[in-house]
């Protein structure tokens, strides 16, 4: 919900490719899930082979300031990279899953479902960051997680702030129903997509959104803008721009659709 006078226009997102975006909320400055490492690959025993294909269109030395970042997990090279944990130590706080806020050490808090922390904006007031829950490929969390592991997603909300939500690495639009539920509608959803599969996992079925399933978590959200991110910059990825761009349009959505500053 937004109070008056606050649109989602008020603020822009720079996205950096696959996963990472920045954006200033509240005064405060956010960064979701970091991955700055030149093209290349990522080898984890017992664990697909992931193919970074393209650069980020930054470093982390463009990002200025960043008062927390906003990190889906931490286990996957896709969306903490070598760089982008190194990064973790000049960030102040670092909010994630239960399991990443003991990994990660002193700087890394993790949350649980429907968890909240409230933190002081510059001038005065705060913003509250709640976790919100995610499940990274297909079927019940007790199935998922021993394979795929533990993911998670956030709102962010304030006094006279638009309500930001930040899918993760979710695939499940029953859990986009449960956050419409408490948010909606949603001014602005930095949706995680591109449909990742891998034959191996789950008989190849969709680790996070695809395309369509993006457009329609946008309508149950009520959102008034989507800036869609996790759909380029890795080889696991199978739909982009051009199949995003399709979906929102069919569904009636290309309105809402923001593929973000790249500048």
């Amino acid at each position: 919900m937004t109070a008056t006078g606050a649109t989602p226009e008020q603020f822009s997102v720079r996205v950096f490719g696959g996963p990472t975006a920045l954006f200033e909320y509240g005064g405060l400055r956010f960064l979701t899930d970091p991955t700055f490492d030149a093209p290349g690959d990522y080898r984890r025993p017992g664990a697909p082979l992931l193919v970074k294909t393209a650069p980020s269109t930054g470093s982390p030395d463009d990002l200025g300031r960043v008062d927390a970042v906003l990190l889906s997990h931490d286990e996957h090279a896709d969306n903490l990279d070598t760089s982008g944990r190194a990064l973790l130590a000049d960030v102040p706080l670092t909010l994630t899953t239960p399991g990443g806020g003991q990994r990660l050490g002193a700087n890394a808090k993790g949350l649980a479902d429907w968890e909240s922390i409230e933190l002081d904006r510059p001038g005065g007031g705060t913003v509250t960051v709640t976790g919100v829950p995610a499940i990274h490929g297909p079927g019940p969390r007790k199935e998922i997680e021993p394979i795929a592991g533990q993911v998670i997603g956030f709102v962010l909300t304030g006094e006279g702030l638009p309500t930001v939500y930040i899918s993760g690495d979710n695939a499940s639009l029953d859990l986009v129903k449960e956050i419409a539920a408490r948010y909606a509608p949603v001014d602005t959803a930095i949706l995680f997509a591109g449909a990742p599969r891998f034959p191996v996992l789950f008989d190849g079925e969709l680790l996070v959104l695809d395309s369509a399933q993006a457009a329609e978590a946008a309508e149950i959200l009520g959102a008034r803008r989507v800036v869609p991110v996790h759909y380029d910059s890795w080889a696991h990825f199978t739909e982009g721009r051009d199949q995003l761009v399709a979906a929102f349009t069919a569904a009636g959505l290309a309105d809402r659709l923001d593929l973000g500053n790249r500048d």
